[in-house]
């Protein structure tokens, strides 16, 4: 079940529309994402503390923390390669498409940070990326 705090937060996100830089997911479709291919691990409010949590040799860090710890500004880029494989991580066994290629979906999006530096992802990671960005600071 979704939190009260998130949900208000992913909600003002929609209203705000494309505010932030290269929102080109839909952050809906990303929460669904998340829900069914993060949340063991990362947790109901994406804080880390998912019920796999006690099984990880590499903890799962908070989510809704990713932009505050870079200067308040969302790591999109490390974001979509952390998420697409282009920067695998050790906890997850690979490359994160170990759900095979789910993450390679929904066509090619380009996405832009604030300082209008690009990068390339599926609609797949586009949307989970913008439901991220949604829930930072939660």
């Amino acid at each position: 079940m979704i939190t009260g705090r998130i949900w208000m937060s992913l909600a003002a996100a929609l209203v705000a529309g494309p505010a932030l830089a290269g929102d080109a997911g839909d952050a809906e479709e990303g929460r669904e994402t998340y829900w069914r291919y993060c949340s063991s691990c990362h947790g109901e409010d994406a804080d880390g503390m998912g019920p796999m949590r006690p099984v990880l040799i590499v903890q799962p860090v908070d989510l809704t923390e990713l932009a505050e710890e870079n200067g308040g500004v969302f790591p999109l880029v490390r974001v979509v390669e952390r998420i697409d494989g282009r920067d695998p991580l050790v906890s997850h066994g690979s490359e994160m498409p170990v759900y095979g290629d789910f993450f390679s979906q929904g066509g090619r999006v380009t996405l832009e940070t604030a300082s209008g530096e690009t990068v390339e992802t599926s609609g797949a990671v586009a949307d989970l990326v913008a439901y991220l960005r949604a829930i930072q600071g939660n």
